[in-house]
């Protein structure tokens, strides 16, 4: 196998499982799905694949899937993820017509950490830290908001969900770029126990501080982190502001993931 194929076979095995899904306070196991629901009323679907299943099949299990958050009120939302290298006849059809709605489609980028440990120069008074307070990691999301354009309650949901994950000390870590005190860019790592991987989420720098070599920077951060933890392998979905970064440093886009997404 190549690279990619190499890549792609490491993914479905080692990530399309509970690893998927580290703060979950609740899996339930439908046929191949796992139907996941997250403090803050947020439900999430995913699955390792959906075998040889046809159209009339799939809608099936969507209905069904949909079914059991219509039937928990807590749940406000609905993340579906699919992966375009699936085999799965009538998906999208079938979640559009059952109220989901597609957003962005993002690349699946795999390549080796040490590609990412590099150094990268910063301009005077830009400096790199982990966040680890309450208080800091407030003030990462409502930076992250800003550079993303989310509404003020996801972002206050965002950081009540960061701050009880920093309390479980599950290997998360939470990083920033700051200059003269502000943050101007974020990213977090998540080390996948009993795997190769880590993952780098949630990567983004305020518009006025792009091209400047931050987030690449804070980046490398990450992989040297995740390298003396003994991950080898860093995986993100990645826009196309990131993509070619990663592409720079040999990463390869293995597949796409698009979110179909579910509101009460």
């Amino acid at each position: 196998m190549d690279r990619r194929d190499t890549f792609l076979a490491a993914y479905d095995a080692q990530l399309r499982t509970d690893a998927e899904t580290p703060s979950a306070i609740e899996v339930t196991a439908h046929g191949p799905l796992r139907l996941v629901s997250f403090a803050g009323g947020r439900g999430f679907v995913t699955y390792q694949d959906l075998g040889d299943l046809d159209a009339g099949a799939i809608d099936e299990l969507v209905d069904q899937a949909i079914g059991h958050y219509r039937a928990d009120p807590t749940i406000t939302r609905v993340e579906w993820k699919t992966r375009a290298h699936d085999h799965a006849p009538g998906l999208h059809e079938s979640l559009l017509r059952h109220g989901f709605v597609a957003e962005e489609t993002e690349s699946i980028m795999i390549g080796e950490a040490e590609r990412l440990a590099v150094d990268v120069p910063l301009r005077d008074g830009v400096v790199l830290r982990q966040v680890r307070s309450a208080p800091d990691v407030r003030a990462m999301s409502a930076m992250s908001a800003e550079a993303f354009g989310d509404p003020p309650a996801e972002r206050e949901e965002m950081a009540d969900a960061l701050v009880r994950r920093l309390a479980l000390d599950d290997g998360m870590e939470l990083w920033v770029a700051e200059a003269a005190g502000a943050m101007v860019c974020a990213g977090r790592l998540e080390p996948v126990a009993g795997t190769d991987f880590a993952g780098i989420w949630g990567g983004c720098t305020l518009p006025s501080w792009r091209g400047l070599g931050i987030y690449r920077a804070l980046t490398a951060a990450r992989a040297r982190s995740a390298l003396r933890r003994g991950k080898t392998l860093i995986h993100s979905d990645s826009t196309e502001h990131s993509r070619p970064i990663l592409e720079r440093y040999g990463f390869v886009k293995v597949s796409e993931t698009t979110p179909y997404e579910w509101r009460r």
